[in-house]
């Protein structure tokens, strides 16, 4: 059973639980969800528009399984490559998709397995399921899995009630479905008594060992390879690996040992204070292990030359060449039984043909004594028939003259009836002719008259065609000036909007330099302000340099400045209202320069 095969087997529980109706198709819809799922968990890209194209002919109504299958092998099984994804997270998946429609178990029940180990039976069931579809389970196969349930719970198997099962019509024709399996499971039909967590260990240990393909795995003391030192390891055996972890969850791995025809394992003597050692020899290194006592060091010793055989061997798992072998068994047993059935067959037809013959031969015996006994009574009756035949010969010759006669007769007034029934017959056929006659002149007429009227309609159709043409052609040349119009409109108006914008920016620019211009007459009035106060008698007059020399402070009483003064208070008034939108950085300017000014900082533009 190669890979392709046990991933179909939980696709199609996938395909199956999507097909709610139970019709056999399934919708794309819910075909694009599986793919896109299945394309995450086996690590392949995902093409989201293959599925439409695919099926780009089928329209009308969902996908069967046969339909969805060449897309499933063309853009996603033939993509997987073994080893670059986990299977289980497949089957996990599948059977999330099933779980929900067909696994219904009995939660009021104490003996209801739990989700982990329905899932572990389901994956149990698939892999020992036939390849055929639906998919069932034969009963010898079934009797191999409980018995590897009992022996991992070390318990006997008690064939009683199994046996009851299989002795069911539908068990014994088609096998076993796996609801039907998980529900004798739950119902503890088989397991019943056992404790849920020594039945949950078991099939843990089943699951890993057909499933996950483990031969064997425990804890052994391995020592290391530089420092020499012990250490307690768990180990799991494979075909073709022997990995070993730090403890049993299997989560820190600490080593691979690749095992080969190369490889090789001997017994080593007690040493160093450890007993029941043993070495696995490989071409690069030799690893030095011991178990707990000999019985264990006998199974390790055994299964890891069998994991070493089975890769020699080109085998990737250990149940599924098992599992082939009793399948081959079957077929020859079913082959046997078969060959037994036909040599039945043939000794009872052979013995029907002896019966036969025998039943023949009385036959015929009895046939030949009542031949005889017919030919001698065919005589007798031979000279009768004589006597009678010619005592009616006579009056046969009488009987035939009257026959005839009579018959004459009949024929003439047979011939009269005809004639008679031609003669109303001929009668008939003229009136029909002439009403067909007229019939045939009224519908010629009206024929005429309807292809008439058919030609003026089709004139006033052919007038209203053109007339609906040229008023198409109209309306279509107002839409082109219309929309020609409203282009240049548009136009115009991203051209007002932009003039409207380039004029904004001058309006801002024009503030600017108004408060600008505000800001520096403001300051020119402050320093005219201070210049032009008088000086009293005593004051110290500033040395403004040669430039101020000859400047001329009018005095205070001057009418002329007094009315310089208002006019620039007034200009600036009207400077603020006409700048009342930047009134904020007029006067936090202004508050700036009487600050400076206080300062005596006269360079302040």
């Amino acid at each position: 059973m190669d890979l392709r095969s046990e991933l179909l087997k939980s696709i199609w529980y996938g395909f199956t639980a999507l097909d709610l109706e139970r019709s056999g198709k399934v919708s794309k819809s819910q075909l694009k969800v599986l793919s896109h799922n299945l394309c995450t968990v086996l690590c392949i890209p995902h093409d989201p528009v293959a599925l439409e194209e695919h099926f780009r002919d089928d329209d009308h109504g969902p996908v069967s399984s046969q339909g969805y299958m060449p897309y499933l092998n063309k853009y996603i099984l033939d993509k997987v490559v073994e080893g670059s994804f986990n299977k289980e997270d497949v089957d996990e998946l599948c059977w999330t998709l099933t779980a929900k429609k067909n696994y219904k178990p009995n939660r009021s029940s104490s003996t209801v397995l739990a989700a982990r180990d329905a899932f572990r039976l389901w994956c149990l069931f698939n892999f020992l399921s036939e390849d055929k579809y639906p998919l069932v389970m034969v009963p010898d196969e079934m009797e191999y899995l409980l018995k590897k349930i009992y022996t991992a719970m070390s318990l006997e198997f008690n064939c009683v009630e199994l046996e009851d099962i299989f002795s069911q019509d539908t068990v014994q024709q088609r096998g076993i479905t796996v609801w039907v399996f998980l529900e004798m499971m739950d119902t503890g039909k088989v397991a019943r008594g056992i404790d849920r967590s020594v039945i949950s260990m078991a099939l843990e240990e089943v699951y890993m060992e057909i499933v996950g393909d483990v031969l064997k795995e425990g804890y052994l003391w391995k020592r290391g390879q530089l420092r020499r030192n012990w250490k307690e390891r768990w180990f799991t055996l494979k075909p073709g690996n022997l990995f070993y972890y730090t403890r049993e969850d299997r989560k820190e791995c600490q080593g691979n040992i690749a095992l080969d025809g190369n490889c090789c394992v001997e017994v080593l003597p007690d040493r160093d204070g450890k007993r029941c050692m043993f070495c696995l020899k490989t071409l690069s290194k030799t690893y030095e292990m011991s178990s707990s006592d000999t019985k264990q060091r006998q199974e390790w010793t055994t299964a890891i030359q069998m994991a070493i055989r089975l890769h020699v061997e080109g085998k990737t798992s250990l149940h599924k060449d098992l599992k082939l072998k009793r399948h081959e068994q079957r077929e020859q047993r079913d082959k046997r039984q078969q060959a037994k059935e036909e040599e039945l067959q043939r000794l009872l037809r052979e013995a029907q043909k002896q019966a036969q013959d025998l039943l023949e031969q009385d036959e015929e015996r009895r046939r030949q004594q009542h031949e005889q006994l017919q030919q001698t009574l065919e005589v007798q009756l031979r000279e009768a028939e004589e006597v009678r035949i010619s005592m009616q010969a006579e009056m046969a010759l009488k009987e035939e003259e009257a026959e005839r006669q009579r018959k004459r007769i009949r024929e003439l007034e047979d011939m009269q009836k005809q004639q008679e029934e031609a003669l109303q017959q001929e009668i008939r056929a003229r009136l029909d002719e002439e009403a067909f006659r007229y019939a045939q002149a009224g519908l010629l007429a009206e024929e005429e008259e309807k292809m008439k009227a058919l030609l003026t309609l089709q004139e006033e159709q052919e007038e209203y065609i053109l007339k609906t043409q040229r008023e198409k052609q109209e309306l279509k040349q107002e839409m082109e000036a219309k929309s020609r119009a409203l282009d240049e409109a548009q136009r115009q108006l991203e051209e007002v909007r932009a003039n409207r914008h380039r004029v904004d920016q001058d309006v801002v620019a024009a503030q600017r330099k108004l408060c600008q211009a505000s800001t520096n007459v403001k300051h020119w009035n402050v320093q005219m302000n201070r210049l032009m106060r008088p000086i009293g008698p005593g004051d110290k007059r500033p040395l403004l340099g040669s430039s101020l020399s000859s400047f001329q402070i009018p005095s205070q009483r001057d009418p002329g400045l007094h009315l310089r003064r208002i006019s620039g208070s007034e200009d600036r008034n009207e400077e603020c209202k006409e700048n009342v939108t930047d009134g904020r950085s007029c006067d936090a300017d202004l508050e700036r320069r009487n600050s400076h000014t206080s300062n005596g900082d006269p360079n302040f533009p």
